[in-house]
């Protein structure tokens, strides 16, 4: 999926004359809103969020809600954001591996990493420079590992995340809605307790590497793009080193898929 569709070049001015709604502030609220008619009304209250827009090489341009960057027709003019990834580790290297709630809005039911999110455009979590935008990640996937799983943030400190690297992708979820980002791949390896928020998750599971090979096989069983990407390309490859991802860390390149 390159991304070089019809779209200008997704440069700050090129976007903020595209969406007028894009604030550097805070996004109006999407309640109301026609096209959220029919979901959960916990998950059309998280639409409100606000995340971080972006230029095609990861600067913040300002922020805009959940709603307005997860429609398809938006993407399709080139609008994208900054996510995170985090893959969850236990003690004998088994992956943490969640299915998406039935009530999701977008990707309902399948089968992801972890914990998959934005950073939000707040105080603590944003980040023009490199360096900032992996502690905002780190910050944001504490908030989220809390959120969707139960898990405390002691069990989870900031330090313990490794940042691998950033991946450029798009990927429609049905006619309506889909993902454009900017993703963070989070490491992090920990032994959890887990209470999971159903309205987020609706399963967990460990998996060693022939596990998560299994459920590839599964016809029953469906992932998230951005999933299926990572396992593609470099999962496996990072799960053989996770004891000592030395070579891995910390890449400055935007992997474009």
């Amino acid at each position: 999926m390159h991304h070089h569709s019809v779209h200008s070049p997704i440069t700050a001015p090129n976007i903020l004359q595209l969406f007028p709604e894009i604030d550097g502030s805070l996004a109006q609220s999407s309640h109301d809103s026609a096209e959220l008619s029919g979901y959960d009304e916990e998950q059309v209250r998280l639409m409100d969020e606000v995340c971080i827009v972006l230029d095609e090489d990861d600067n913040p341009i300002g922020s805009a809600s959940k709603k307005i960057c997860h429609l398809m027709k938006n993407i399709e003019q080139g609008l994208l954001h900054r996510a995170f990834s985090v893959f969850l580790f236990d003690s004998q290297n088994r992956l943490l591996m969640q299915q998406r709630a039935s009530e999701k809005i977008t990707f309902p039911d399948m089968w992801t990493n972890t914990c998959c999110s934005h950073p939000l455009g707040i105080p603590g979590e944003t980040g023009a420079t490199l360096e900032a935008a992996i502690q905002g990640v780190r910050r944001a996937a504490v908030r989220k590992l809390n959120h969707e799983l139960g898990i405390p943030a002691s069990q989870v400190p900031l330090e313990k995340f490794q940042f691998l690297t950033r991946i450029h992708y798009k990927a429609p979820s049905d006619g309506m809605w889909g993902e454009h980002e900017i993703d963070y791949i989070l490491f992090i390896k920990s032994d959890v307790t887990l209470d999971p928020n159903l309205n987020e998750v609706q399963a967990t599971r460990y998996v060693t590497q022939q596990d998560l090979k299994d459920m590839f096989d599964d016809e029953a069983l469906k992932f998230t793009p951005w999933f299926k990407l990572i396992c593609n390309t470099m999962l496996f490859k990072w799960w053989d080193n996770i004891d000592d991802l030395t070579g891995f860390v910390n890449e400055t390149m935007i992997r474009r898929m």
